[in-house]
């Protein structure tokens, strides 16, 4: 990297916009979106998807939502000109999608696109020349004037050819491409040349696509060329203004949302950004982010995995972990205060429909996009005890007492520490029955039996079934409840040398295959205390099981 003074990057200027109006601005409805996955994001692919690949992403857009679907360059190849041809011919393009072509400023190229449509119902055709003066004196070697003829006299072929096609729609659009680039005056002067040439009747609307072919500044620069552009082209009630955002910079989802701001109608992109180096704008992150904002962004991802999946087999490209809404970890907590906030969140949720959605680090509520609860909260060393009750619960129904979670996460986070890696729900599971539920020494319990109930005092008498340091005991008690008549009868026989802290219970589970567990807090002679857990079909069952591992628990 070149050492300061740096002389071989120059800033980008700023756009002379001094009562700029955007910023004041919000985003008050969806615009029409343009998918250009078959096309831009096809073209960026190492291996460039196969017709059958290519109708089954048409077919994920269409039921996604999009009403506008680029389908590709169909005078570029013949795989481009015949999967034009599969759709028309096999009549799959719904009657309220149109299907959008590009195709150079040349006249061959143009003759040959018009040749791949006929039979269309509705076709954008989508026009362009590169026109910053970096192409201009590098790529074409041409003056402004002759870049500015050739995209004038594209325009008027395009016209030309659309009687050749009656039973289709054509409407028309035209990409300065390069527009972020591009001298705006000059931008200007194009595209109005081009709606001269056009000569759009009333009612009638061209697209002019102003991309940021290449992404070289900051958002808000991006934001000002929008709307110094909408503010300058004349016959705006016949121009819907398009945007084409990359990421080069990292910023393509901040320029397209503040260029929404600045006064544009329409947005061009990709399902995760898939594009040419960085990426094309991503338009599930900003279309979930007007749904974060209370905003119908007019595409479902009500089935994002799905999405997820069909856009990864086809493309043979992959979500990252973190990706905006897509990735597999972006709903998930591993730090400890961030896992305890969320839980927290997820416990005072108010469940009604329609509630206002109040969770801690999370913007939407991962089921609106087809995402469960159980990965919001995975298990590592850096994890918390609220962390480790909240996967208990969501995945196996446990609800930890509240006693029990700062001991219960400090034993599953060392055991984490120790193996250096994250812990399944699985492997959580089995420490927390093996620590709290599984210890069978010194006492074991074999078996119970109610002898007696006194209706008088409510209580019953049990006979218990048990081993102490393997040697076989029946003993009986008699009490308010199995807790009380077994603490009874063990300190009949000098077993009981601790006092009854707590006890709770719950249900797992529903119908017959109901379980019961019991959580039981002891206290020591030493001052220690001790938890223990039970889980059996019969309640009662589950709480001695729980007093009885409480108890070896002490013992040991």
């Amino acid at each position: 990297m070149q050492k300061e003074p740096i002389t071989k990057y120059k800033p980008y200027q700023p756009v002379d916009l001094p009562d700029r109006e955007w910023p004041g601005r919000t985003i008050a409805k969806a615009p029409i979106w343009c998918s250009v996955d078959l096309r831009d994001g096809n073209q960026a692919l190492a291996i460039p998807m196969n017709i059958e690949e290519k109708l089954e992403i048409f077919q994920l857009l269409v039921s996604i939502g999009f009403k506008q679907i680029e389908i590709g360059f169909p005078s570029a190849s013949k795989t481009e000109f015949a999967f034009f041809r599969r759709l028309i011919d096999n009549d799959l393009i719904p009657e309220d999608v149109t299907v959008q072509v590009l195709v150079q400023a040349r006249e061959h190229l143009i003759t040959r696109t018009f040749q791949s449509l006929v039979g269309a119902r509705r076709v954008i055709v989508h026009l362009y020349n590169s026109t910053n003066p970096l192409q201009r004196r590098v790529t074409f070697g041409m003056s402004r004037e002759e870049i500015k003829n050739m995209a004038v006299e594209g325009t008027k072929r395009v016209r030309e050819l659309v009687p050749t096609v009656p039973d289709t729609q054509i409407d028309f659009q035209y990409s300065p491409e390069s527009f972020s680039d591009t001298e705006l005056d000059f931008s200007l002067e194009v595209c109005e040349a081009v709606m001269d040439a056009w000569s759009p009747a009333h009612g009638e609307k061209v697209i002019l696509n102003l991309p940021a072919t290449v992404e070289l500044f900051t958002p808000n620069v991006h934001a000002d060329q929008i709307e110094w552009f909408c503010r300058n082209i004349s016959r705006r009630d016949r121009i819907l203004i398009s945007l084409h955002t990359h990421n080069d910079r990292g910023t393509g989802t901040a320029a397209t949302e503040l260029a929404l701001m600045a006064g544009a109608d329409r947005v061009e992109g990709t399902l995760f950004g898939n594009g040419e180096r960085t990426g094309n704008l991503d338009i599930v992150t900003v279309a979930l982010n007007m749904y974060s904002q209370g905003l119908d962004p007019r595409l479902d991802f009500a089935n994002l995995n799905q999405i997820r999946s069909v856009y990864e087999r086809c493309t043979r490209m992959m979500v990252h972990d973190r990706h905006p809404y897509g990735g597999d970890l972006v709903f998930t907590a591993f730090s400890g205060s961030h896992q305890d906030a969320i839980r927290k969140g997820m416990d005072q949720m108010d469940a009604s429909e329609g509630a206002s959605w109040q969770v801690p680090y999370l913007i939407i509520d991962p089921k609106d996009v087809g995402r469960n609860y159980h990965a919001i909260i995975r298990i590592n060393s850096q994890s918390g005890k609220g962390g480790v009750a909240f996967v208990l619960e969501k995945e196996f129904g446990y609800v930890i007492p509240k006693g029990l979670v700062p001991e219960l996460g400090k034993m599953v986070y060392e055991l984490a520490d120790r193996l250096s890696r994250e812990l399944t729900p699985r492997e959580i599971h089995q420490a927390f029955l093996k620590e709290y539920g599984q210890v069978s020494f010194p006492m074991k319990l074999h078996g119970i039996k109610t002898v007696q109930r006194y209706e008088e005092t409510r209580e019953i008498g049990l006979e218990i079934s048990l081993s102490w340091k393997d040697e076989p005991k029946t003993i009986q008690g008699r009490g308010n409840g199995p807790i009380n008549a077994f603490c009874n009868a063990l300190d009949q026989i000098g077993l009981k040398q601790f006092r009854l802290l707590n006890f709770s219970e719950h249900s797992i589970g529903r119908g017959s295959a109901t379980k019961a567990a019991a959580y039981v807090r002891i206290q020591g002679y030493d001052d220690g205390a001790y938890w223990g857990v039970g889980v059996d079909t019969n309640i009662e069952l589950a709480s001695l099981k729980a007093l009885v591992a409480a108890i070896n628990r002490f013992a040991q």
